[in-house]
């Protein structure tokens, strides 16, 4: 089974959105996924579900109806990881729902990253937990894959969200700030995956299923760039220039020995522009760009576009199922 996180450090580059569109895809192609929303936000399970059917997870007094829920029992100390409730909002898609409270699990998280250094069976317990709870899950519905959300910061949270990836997808804007924030992305990965690759040897628990932590980025992704006559305007193929170097060498700690464009970087998984017309009528309909009719109000010029969302998006997940050795 892998599992592959979608995470960037920088606030607003899209990356919900596209793990809400992968998971689609991915059910389209045939795989059996869980999608595990890891952000407090919870903004990607709000994008499956409706108010109402949100509400109902939420007022289950956390007794594993989330993500919070299954983890609940051991933060409060009166016992281990629960199952989380799988959501099947469409067939090959189970949904881990997001809560705002896992926000309260950050100090505990936190507190017991230096204890696994004492060999102490808790600490090891309490960050295993969001891997045990997701694995559960996904036994549970047969999935093959693993798709995780995760907030746009570099706390212990993530860190515990992070080590449960094998895989790691970064969703990149072409502007400054993106660029800028792989500065702290890259290096922090590669600490967090050195950290956690010599705590995993002071395990006492025996039986004790803790994630590998492997976190192998495996490209990036270029989201909300416009073009015009099929390329982007200036203001940002600027940037998008610079992402190559800057990915591999703050990604992946490796200099290039020439600098490609874009479109002939094998860093490079997809650069998909954005679709502003589409976004409105998939919000309203309640399904992914991809998937709109005409009885959406996608006609004439946004029929077309959708077409070509549904090809780009097609191409993205094969090539991410491709480098990450995802089976089907």
């Amino acid at each position: 089974m892998n599992c592959i996180a979608v995470f960037n450090n920088r606030v607003g580059v899209g990356k919900t959105s596209l793990v809400y569109h992968l998971a689609w895809m991915f059910a389209e192609l045939d795989y059996n996924i869980l999608v595990a929303d890891l952000d407090p936000q919870a903004n990607l399970t709000s994008m499956f579900l409706d108010d109402d059917e949100l509400e109902a997870l939420w007022t289950q007094d956390g007794e594993g109806e989330t993500i919070y829920g299954a983890l609940r029992p051991l933060l409060e100390g009166t016992g281990d990881v629960a199952t989380p409730r799988v959501v099947e909002p469409d067939a090959g898609i189970g949904l881990v729902a997001g809560d705002m409270l896992l926000s309260g699990a950050e100090d505990e998280l936190s507190s017991q990253w230096p204890d696994c250094l004492d060999r102490r069976p808790r600490a090891f317990r309490v960050l295993s937990a969001l891997w045990r709870a997701m694995r559960m899950a996904a036994d549970e519905m047969e999935a093959e894959l693993i798709l995780v959300d995760v907030g746009p910061n570099l706390g212990a949270l993530n860190r515990a969200a992070l080590v449960t990836a094998d895989h790691v997808v970064v969703p990149l804007a072409p502007d400054l700030y993106s660029i800028q924030g792989l500065r702290n992305l890259g290096p922090t990965l590669r600490r967090w995956r050195l950290e956690w690759s010599d705590r995993v040897q002071r395990n006492p628990v025996a039986d004790l299923d803790v994630p590998g932590g492997k976190m192998e980025p495996i490209g990036y992704v270029v989201l909300q760039h416009a073009v015009r006559l099929n390329r982007p305007v200036n203001a940002y193929e600027r940037w998008m220039d610079r992402i190559p170097d800057a990915y591999s060498e703050l990604m992946l700690g490796e200099t290039l020995p020439h600098s490609p464009f874009i479109d002939h970087d094998p860093n490079c998984l997809a650069t998909l522009k954005h679709l502003r017309s589409l976004m409105p009528l998939a919000q309203e309909a309640r399904k992914p760009m991809f998937y709109l009719r005409p009885a959406d109000g996608a006609i004439g010029g946004h029929a077309n576009a959708v077409q070509a969302c549904y090809r780009d998006f097609r191409a993205l997940a094969l090539e991410i199922a491709r480098r990450s050795r995802a089976p089907n």
